[in-house]
C-alpha cells in the first residue's frame, strides 16, 4: 500500500532500519535457570517486534514499538541483576513498556550486538514519536489494510474492505460497502489495488468539518492566503497574531511546495496546523517552564507519589525499583520509600507486615539517582517511612550519602538560619529528606543540642495512634533514630499535628505533618481558609486511607482547594483521580511543580473554597463548548464485531461551585469519525484552581459504559477556538491518531 507505507523518507536505507528488519537471535532471560533463546524482528509495517517460536517454527507478535517506554543497557533492570553476572552486563539490555506490562530482559551475543539493538529500538521510537499527526494516522491505517489483506496480495476484495472497516471502528451496512468499493474499483476487475486503494483511503479520510471551516476563510483563488489565515486566527482562534505569524504557519505547515511559494495554505496544510501545537487545546506557551520558580518551595503544589514501590495492590503485589523509575518519569517529585531492617545487615523497602515482595533500599536509591531529573530538573524530596533499628538507619544514611553525593542537600542553603524555604530553582537537582529529625534546624547554626530519642514511631504511623496499637504492639518498643539520618532532615521535619494554632505557635516552618485522607477532608470542608493559612507557611503531606488495600485513590481537588502541597496518590493505579493529577502537571514543563495562586501564597488571604465570598480569586467566566467530533477512537473490546457507541463526557473540577459534568448523546456503531456539534455552557468562578476533563466512552445500555480515552487541562491553560484534544489511554500516555475536535470560546460572565 505505497500511500500508507509506514517507512518515513528520513529512515529510508538506514542501517539501524535495516538491522531490525532482517532481526536477529536474543536470549530472552525470565529468572536464572530460563534462559531461552528467541528471533525477534521488525515487521514491514515498521511498527510490530515479532518473534519465532521454537515449537511451532511461525512467528508471533510481540510487542508494538508505540508501547515502548525505553530501551535500557546493561543490567540496569531487577530482572537482569538478579539474574545475570557482571561480566555480561555489556550484552545485556532491557525493554521497558508503557503501563504494567513486564520488562522484558534480554541477552545479544556480543556487546557489539547489544549496543546495535539498543540504538536500533532509540532510533525507531524516536521516529515514531516525530511523526506527524497525518502520518500517524497513516501508519495506523496501513496496519489496518495489512490485517484486513489476508491473502496478502496487496489488493483489497469486498470481504476484505469490509473487515478493513470493522478493524478501524466503523460500522456500515453492506451496500454502503458495495456502493463505496464500486466507487473505488474503477478497473472494474472485483479488487482495489494501487491508485483506488489511495482513492479509497481519500473517501474515508474526507472531514466535512474542516470542509466547512475551510471553505469560509479560503478566499483567495480558493486557497487561503496569509492574509485570511490571519483573518482566522484573530476572528476564530481569539489570537494576539500578526501577519508574520500567519507567514511562519504556513512556512511551518504547508505540505504543498507550489502553494507554499506563493504563500498559500492548502487544506491539507490548514489540517495539519490544526493538528499541531499551535492548534491543540494546551497552550503551547504553557508546555514549556512558564511559571515563576523563583518562590518557596511550599508556594507549589508538588507532584507526589504515595508508596511509590509498589506496582500493583497494597498486601501482596510486587515491590520493585521499576516502580520509582516509571513515578518519576511520569514527573513525581515526591516519592515514599518504607524502609524496613533487612537481612545482612541491608535495609529493604516493602509494604510491612504485607505478602509484598522486598527490595533493597540501596538498588531503590540507585534507581531514584538514575531517573529523578530525566523528566524535570526540579528538587526531589524522599518522604522516609523509617522502621529500621538504629544499625540499619546508619545504613541508610551511608547509602544516601555515597549515591547521591552532593546532590543530597544535608545543610540548610546559606550561612545563617533560614526563615523560609529556598526556591525550586535554588534546589535543582538536589535531593531534600523528609523524616524525623532528632533536633531543631537551629542546630546546624550553633551549639549542637543532645541528639537524644525522641520515640518516634513514624509519621503515618503516628498520625493514626488509635488505629495503630496493634502494629505498635507488634514493633514491641518505639523505634530510636540515629544521628547520620536525622541530620539529613533540613527543610521537611516530620512531626505530629496538634491543630493549626499549636502549628503557627510553637512550629517552625521547616516542621511539617501528614494527614490521612479522610482527616485532611474533614480540616479541607471544615477549616479550608486556616488550612490555606498554614500551608502559606509550612508544607502538608496527604495519603491515602489504609483501607485502600487494593491501591485506590482518592480526589486530590479538594486538598488542592486548601492549598495542600503534596497530595500523595498510588502512582500505580490507572483511575479518574490520577487523570485529574496528570492534568493538574501536564503545564508548566511538566516539572511536577505548579504555582499556587496568589490567593493561596498570602498569609491574609480571606480565600474559602466552601463559602467562596468576594475576593481577587472570583473571577466569573463562561466556558462556551461545542463538542463537533472524534477521530480514530480505538476499540475498547476487541472482538471483531465491536464497534464503539461514542460519547463525550466533559467534567470542570475545582471548588464545589465550579464542579459539574455533561455528555453528549452516544453515536451507534462508529469510532472511527462520529460527528456531535453538541454545545455545552458551564459557569467557573475561580478559574486557576480549575481543571477541564475531556472523556470519551463507549455506551453500554446494560453496564457501565467503557473508557475510552481522555485528556485533562487547566482552565486557564486552554486555548479558543477550534482545537483538537488529543486522547490518553487509562495508563495516561497518548492514543496514536485518536482524537476530539472541539470549538472552545470562554468569556466574561
Amino acid at each position: 500500500y505505497c500511500i500508507v507505507g509506514t517507512r518515513s523518507t528520513s529512515m529510508e536505507g538506514d542501517t539501524d532500519l535495516q538491522f531490525l528488519l532482517v532481526g536477529g537471535d536474543l536470549l530472552k532471560v525470565r529468572s536464572s535457570s530460563w534462559k531461552k533463546t528467541r528471533f525477534y524482528k521488525l515487521q514491514e509495517d515498521c511498527q510490530t517486534m515479532w518473534h519465532e517460536s521454537k515449537k511451532t517454527f511461525k512467528f508471533k507478535q510481540t510487542f508494538s514499538i508505540k508501547d515502548i517506554s525505553a530501551v535500557r543497557a546493561g543490567r540496569q533492570s531487577e530482572g537482569l541483576r538478579k539474574n545475570t553476572e557482571e561480566p555480561v552486563e555489556g550484552r545485556c539490555f532491557s525493554i521497558i513498556f508503557k503501563g504494567r506490562r513486564k520488562n522484558l530482559d534480554l541477552m545479544a551475543s556480543s556487546e557489539e550486538e547489544a549496543k546495535q539493538w539498543v540504538t536500533s529500538l532509540e532510533k525507531i521510537m524516536s521516529n515514531m514519536e516525530n511523526l506527524n499527526s497525518q502520518q500517524k494516522t497513516e501508519h495506523w491505517i496501513f496496519n489496518c489494510l495489512r490485517k484486513a489483506d489476508k491473502n496478502s496480495d496487496n489488493k483489497l476484495s469486498l470481504k476484505e474492505l469490509k473487515d478493513f472497516l470493522h478493524q478501524i471502528n466503523i460500522e456500515v451496512d453492506d451496500q454502503y460497502a458495495e456502493k463505496l468499493f464500486q466507487e473505488c474499483d474503477q478497473s472494474k476487475c472485483g479488487h482495489l489495488a494501487g491508485d483506488e486503494i489511495e482513492h479509497f483511503y481519500s473517501l474515508l479520510t474526507h472531514r466535512q468539518e474542516i470542509d466547512t471551516i475551510y471553505g469560509e476563510y479560503a478566499k483567495t483563488m480558493g486557497f487561503m492566503s496569509a492574509e485570511n489565515l490571519l483573518e482566522f486566527l484573530i476572528k476564530e482562534q481569539r489570537e494576539e497574531a500578526t501577519l508574520a505569524d500567519a507567514h511562519r504557519l504556513i512556512n511551518k505547515y504547508e505540505l504543498d511546495d507550489k502553494a507554499k511559494e506563493k504563500q498559500l495554505m492548502t487544506q491539507d496544510g490548514f489540517l495539519m496546523y490544526l493538528h499541531m501545537p499551535e492548534g491543540l487545546v494546551l497552550n503551547p506557551t504553557h508546555k514549556a517552564v512558564h511559571q515563576d520558580m523563583s518562590q518557596p518551595l511550599n508556594h507549589y503544589f508538588i507532584s507526589s507519589s504515595h508508596n511509590t514501590y509498589l506496582m500493583e495492590d497494597q498486601l501482596k503485589g510486587p515491590s520493585s525499583t521499576e516502580a520509582y523509575a516509571r513515578a518519576l518519569i511520569k514527573g513525581c517529585r515526591c516519592v515514599e520509600l518504607d524502609c524496613w531492617d533487612g537481612s545482612d545487615g541491608e535495609p529493604v523497602i516493602y509494604h510491612g507486615y504485607t505478602l509484598t515482595s522486598k527490595i533493597l533500599f540501596k538498588d531503590t536509591i540507585k534507581a531514584i539517582k538514575e531517573y529523578a531529573f530525566k523528566t524535570s530538573d526540579y528538587p526531589v524530596i524522599l518522604s522516609l517511612e523509617n522502621h529500621c533499628s538504629v544499625e540499619q538507619q546508619r545504613v541508610m544514611a551511608q547509602h544516601m550519602s555515597s549515591i547521591l553525593g552532593s546532590a543530597l542537600l544535608t545543610s540548610p542553603l546559606g550561612d545563617q538560619m533560614p526563615t523560609g524555604f529556598p526556591s525550586p530553582e535554588e534546589l535543582k537537582e538536589r535531593f531534600l529528606v523528609k523524616g524525623k529529625r532528632l533536633t531543631k534546624l537551629e542546630a546546624c547554626f550553633g551549639p549542637e543540642e543532645t541528639a537524644g530519642d525522641d520515640g518516634s514511631l513514624t509519621e503515618e504511623e503516628e498520625d493514626d495512634k488509635e488505629e495503630e496499637e496493634e502494629e505498635k504492639k507488634k514493633e514491641g518498643k518505639k523505634l530510636k533514630l540515629a544521628k547520620e539520618l536525622s541530620d539529613m532532615v533540613i527543610y521537611c521535619k516530620s512531626v505530629h499535628f496538634n491543630g493549626f494554632q499549636d502549628a503557627k505557635d510553637n512550629l517552625g516552618f521547616y516542621e511539617m505533618s501528614s494527614f490521612k485522607e479522610r482527616k485532611a477532608m474533614a480540616l479541607a470542608e471544615e477549616s479550608a481558609n486556616s488550612y490555606i493559612h498554614h500551608n502559606v507557611d509550612k508544607l502538608s503531606r496527604i495519603y491515602p486511607a489504609g483501607t485502600r488495600t487494593d491501591s485506590s485513590n482518592y480526589n486530590p481537588v479538594p486538598l488542592w482547594n486548601a492549598g495542600c502541597q503534596i497530595v500523595s496518590l498510588n502512582f500505580q493505579t490507572s483511575c479518574n483521580d490520577m487523570d485529574v493529577n496528570q492534568g493538574r502537571f501536564l503545564t508548566n514543563g511538566k516539572t511536577g511543580y505548579v504555582l499556587k495562586p496568589a490567593y493561596m501564597r498570602d498569609l491574609g488571604s480571606e480565600f474559602d473554597p466552601i463559602t467562596l465570598t468576594a475576593g481577587p480569586w472570583l473571577q466569573h467566566k463562561t466556558l462556551h463548548l461545542m463538542i463537533i467530533s472524534a477521530q480514530q477512537l480505538p476499540k475498547v473490546n476487541q472482538k471483531k464485531t465491536s464497534i464503539v457507541d461514542a460519547l463525550v463526557k466533559v467534567e470542570i473540577h475545582g471548588v464545589p461551585a465550579d464542579t459539574a459534568d455533561k455528555e453528549t448523546p452516544y453515536i451507534g456503531n462508529n469510532g472511527f469519525n462520529p460527528m456531535w456539534n453538541e454545545n455545552f455552557k458551564f459557569d467557573v468562578y475561580v478559574p486557576e484552581l480549575a481543571l477541564v476533563r475531556f472523556v470519551v466512552e463507549d455506551h453500554d445500555s446494560v453496564t457501565d459504559n467503557d473508557f475510552v480515552g481522555q485528556f485533562t487541562v487547566p482552565f486557564t491553560s486552554l486555548q479558543m477556538g477550534y482545537r483538537h484534544v488529543p486522547l490518553l489511554n487509562k495508563e495516561g500516555d497518548p492514543l496514536p491518531s485518536a482524537g476530539l475536535f472541539v470549538h472552545i470560546m470562554i468569556m466574561d460572565a
